[in-house]
């Protein structure tokens, strides 16, 4: 039969949310294989901001109506405040080899457009944009343009201060620096600018970088850039590109983002992940994590702590 894997995330989990997820595992006649716990033990004193709780269902069964299993269980998730990613356990799911991450709110904490408006006086205007832009309500090409123009005339040496200042999401590093330990090629893949990537992939260890080139003349930013804009469709065809180059299918990539312009290569990875993601994304993403940091993602993989280095 066929079979299926269940993987629950959360900073802490309860009898309560194994049973919940067992009976809707009961009810639509599947059958559990094994049940394991993949993080660490999570302390009887309490949860910190910190911890990570995980367990993986291997599950076996015919789904006659998967898309409706898998609303199911994304309703439950909601209700009680947890990750639930469903998968098929296909054996692309443990040779995967490429993972591309979109880099503002996703890499980084921060929307770096944002941060450059404020030091150009500007920052409402081009937040306003933004928000519009990530929620789908603005073509995302146009409202880059748009927010790309305010910034004329600031001092390029604002870019250098700004990127020392960026803060790496929670689990970023431990991330990376497992896939690089397990042979992954990783890429950014950014509606942001290439600056800012290159300044991430020399930190990281990141393997490819692409993005926006930011047009700077005489120490100033003109407002434009150079080259075609990385949206949503150029996105999709970097992803495209990386596997062919890396001579993978795409089953065996991994696309990670959190905007409406990250879901057209989210939509072709054969692992797309919405990571804190908007709305929009979430309810059209495979898979959504919300709950814990990047490194969450290694726990979809089948990769338990016990098999990584400590942080």
């Amino acid at each position: 039969k066929p079979r299926h894997i269940l993987t629950l995330l959360a900073r802490k989990l309860t009898a309560d949310h194994l049973a919940r997820v067992t009976a809707i595992i009961a009810d639509y006649g599947l059958n559990i294989d094994r049940i394991d716990r993949l993080s660490g033990r999570v302390p009887l004193d309490g949860v910190s901001q910190q911890s990570k709780a995980s367990v993986e269902m291997s599950v076996r069964g015919a789904l006659e109506d998967t898309a409706t299993f898998r609303k199911c269980i994304m309703q439950l998730a909601s209700e009680l405040d947890i990750d639930i990613a469903y998968q098929e356990d296909s054996m692309y799911r443990r040779t995967r080899r490429l993972v591309a991450f979109d880099m503002d709110s996703t890499l980084i904490e921060a929307e770096v457009i944002d941060e450059l408006a404020a030091a150009a006086g500007v920052g409402e205007q081009v937040a306003t944009i933004t928000e519009q832009a990530m929620r789908g309500e603005i073509e995302f090409a146009e409202s880059f343009r748009r927010r790309v123009a305010l910034l004329k005339g600031l001092d390029a040496s604002v870019l250098e201060s700004i990127a020392h200042e960026l803060r790496l999401t929670e689990g970023a590093e431990r991330l990376v620096s497992t896939l690089k330990q397990l042979g992954y090629k990783t890429a950014i893949l950014s509606g942001g600018f290439t600056y800012f990537g290159e300044f991430l992939q020399r930190k990281l260890g990141i393997d490819y970088v692409y993005a926006n080139e930011l047009s700077i003349v005489d120490g100033r930013v003109t407002g434009e850039v150079t080259g075609r804009i990385v949206d949503g469709a150029r996105k999709a065809e970097l992803l495209q590109e990386l596997a062919d180059r890396e001579g993978i299918n795409l089953e065996q990539v991994i696309a990670v983002g959190d905007g409406a312009n990250d879901l057209p290569m989210l939509s072709i990875a054969g692992l797309g992940i919405a990571f804190r993601a908007k709305p929009i994304v979430r309810e059209n993403a495979n898979q959504s994590i919300s709950t814990l940091g990047l490194d969450g993602i290694l726990y979809l993989l089948g990769i338990s702590d016990r098999h990584t280095q400590a942080d």
